[in-house]
C-alpha cells in the first residue's frame, strides 16, 4: 500500500516548528537549577521543534527536513529564544499554546504516517513513524534535560493521540480515501483526541504493584 506524500505550506511548517521551539524553551526555563545559557535554551528550542522530523527522516534514510531550507534553523532558534525571554507572557497564554501543539501533533503525525506510506513502509512501521515524528521532539527534549521522558508517565495522552491519529489515516488509506482527505481526518482526530485528554484529564491506567499476599501455612492435626 502506497500513498502519495501529504505535503504543507512552508508558513504552516514553520509555524509548527515554532511553536515546538517555543514550548521546549518554556519547558526548559522552568528549570532553574539548570542555570541555562541562550546556547543551551536554543538547543533545546532546536530539538523540541524538529526533533521529530529529525528522527522520521533518520528512520527513512532520507536528508532530514530540518537541513533543507535555511528558515527551519532560524525559526527554531528564534522561537526559542523568544520563549525564554518572554517565558512569564507565554505562559499566560497556555490553553492558547496547548490547542496550537495538539495542532501540530496532528500535522507532524499526517506527514510522518504519509511519507512513509508514500516511499513503501508497510502499514504499522508507517504507524510507527507518524507517531515518532509527532512525539520525537519532546522525547530528545527530555533526554537532553535529563529528565524521566513525559510521554511515559502517566498524564494527558501525548502519544496516544498520534498512535489513533495514525491508525486512521493508515486505515483510510487503505480503503482508497484520497491521501488528503485521510491527512485532514488524521489531523481532526489527533487533535481532538489531545485536547479531550487535557480537558478532561484523560490518562491510560497506571501500573500497580502487586502486593505480597502472605503465605498462610497449614496447620498439621
Amino acid at each position: 500500500m502506497q500513498a502519495t506524500l501529504f505535503a504543507i505550506p512552508l508558513w504552516a511548517d514553520l509555524l509548527a516548528i515554532g511553536i515546538g521551539g517555543l514550548q521546549g524553551a518554556m519547558f526548559a526555563s522552568q528549570f532553574r537549577d539548570r542555570r541555562l545559557d541562550l546556547l543551551g535554551i536554543a538547543i533545546i528550542g532546536i530539538v523540541a521543534g524538529f526533533g521529530g522530523g529529525l528522527i522520521r527522516d533518520v528512520l527513512l534514510s532520507e536528508l532530514p527536513a530540518a537541513l533543507s531550507n535555511n528558515w527551519y534553523l532560524i525559526v527554531a532558534t528564534g522561537a526559542a529564544l523568544l520563549g525564554m525571554l518572554l517565558e512569564r507572557v507565554f505562559s499566560r497564554l497556555s490553553v492558547v499554546i496547548t490547542v496550537l501543539d495538539a495542532l501540530t501533533i496532528g500535522l507532524y503525525c499526517a506527514i510522518g504516517t504519509t511519507k512513509a506510506l508514500a516511499i513503501g513502509v508497510p502499514p504499522v512501521p508507517a504507524v510507527f513513524v507518524g507517531v515518532l515524528s509527532a512525539v520525537g521532539g519532546s522525547i530528545l527534549r527530555d533526554m537532553l534535560l535529563n529528565l524521566p521522558i513525559a510521554l511515559m508517565h502517566v498524564g494527558s495522552l501525548y502519544a496516544i493521540a498520534a498512535v489513533v491519529g495514525a491508525t486512521t489515516l493508515v486505515v483510510l488509506v487503505s480503503v482508497g480515501t484520497p491521501v488528503l482527505l485521510a491527512a485532514i481526518i488524521c489531523v481532526v482526530v489527533t487533535f481532538g483526541v489531545r485536547v479531550l485528554a487535557v480537558l478532561f484529564n484523560w490518562s491510560l491506567p497506571e501500573q500497580r504493584r502487586l502486593e505480597r499476599i502472605p503465605r498462610i501455612s497449614r496447620r498439621r492435626p
